[in-house]
């Protein structure tokens, strides 16, 4: 509640940061802000490319004869998400140095400028993916509304992640660099460009399916390209939100007792 009266308090300030923090990103170069759509189009089309013209991929069974491009989008666009939002808000802290070190200014929501940032691309990738996808014959349904639901399960996430590494980071100064390769490698260990099913035999499989993006990228091709509810995965959902909430404890409690620290450090 108490987070939610900040939000409030400061919302113009909020999305005055917000759009300039995607502006100032990409400030001085010639193309501008298109940067930041232009990466992410460059690996889909890598990715594609090399799974599919050059290994001969496919997407999984249970998806029918659904293009792989539109399956590897699927795992892709969620990931883009969440990779960018945990980089930039880890760094948060510290690139906004200057309102941290105001004792008027209420820092616990410079995470959420970071987020709202990172939506505008989300979005503009999330509707590209509809559009796609409606010109390969894949018509919209009311199971396309869960992409929202699961855009708000990877900003929960990253809230609750962001809190414990933002904190952390202004006294571990290689903590960005270490969240880097950890996204580095967790992109092979969640599902994204391989299929989970060729694990399902295996006992140890139960271990991907602990990482929450587990659940948000399964969820994006269930809704997208199964039409299957997010109620058929009900157990699932209760681990997720179970996780949220003890992460989001050992976040805000990381949060509340190095907070007092932070000015003096920086």
């Amino acid at each position: 509640m108490q987070f939610l009266k900040s939000l409030k308090k400061n919302k113009d300030l909020i999305w005055f940061l917000a759009k300039d923090d995607i502006k100032k990103r990409y400030a001085g170069s010639s193309l501008g802000i298109l940067w930041a759509f232009a990466q992410p189009l460059v690996t889909i089309l890598i990715y594609w490319f090399v799974f599919q013209i050059g290994l001969r991929s496919t997407a999984p069974g249970q998806y029918g004869d659904t293009p792989f491009l539109l399956w590897i989008m699927c795992g892709l666009i969620p990931w883009f998400f969440f990779s960018e939002g945990i980089n930039s808000v880890t760094s948060v802290f510290l690139e906004y140095s200057y309102l941290v070190k105001k004792v008027v200014f209420d820092i616990e929501v410079l995470p959420i400028i970071k987020i709202i940032s990172a939506s505008f691309v989300h979005l503009f990738f999330v509707i590209l993916l509809f559009v796609i996808m409606a010109l390969f014959g894949h018509l919209p349904t009311l199971c396309y509304l869960q992409v929202f639901y699961y855009s708000i399960c990877m900003i929960a996430l990253i809230m609750a992640m962001g809190y414990f590494t933002s904190s952390l980071a202004v006294f571990f100064r290689d903590l960005p660099q270490l969240v880097s390769v950890c996204l580095q490698a967790g992109m092979w260990l969640t599902p994204i460009l391989w299929d989970f099913n060729m694990l399902a035999p295996y006992s140890f499989s139960f271990i991907f399916k602990l990482n929450p993006m587990f659940y948000v990228v399964e969820g994006y091709r269930s809704a997208l390209l199964g039409n299957v509810w997010l109620t058929e995965n009900w157990l699932l959902t209760i681990y997720f939100w179970a996780l949220i909430v003890v992460l989001a404890l050992i976040g805000r409690a990381v949060f509340k007792r190095m907070r007092p620290h932070f000015a003096d450090v920086l």
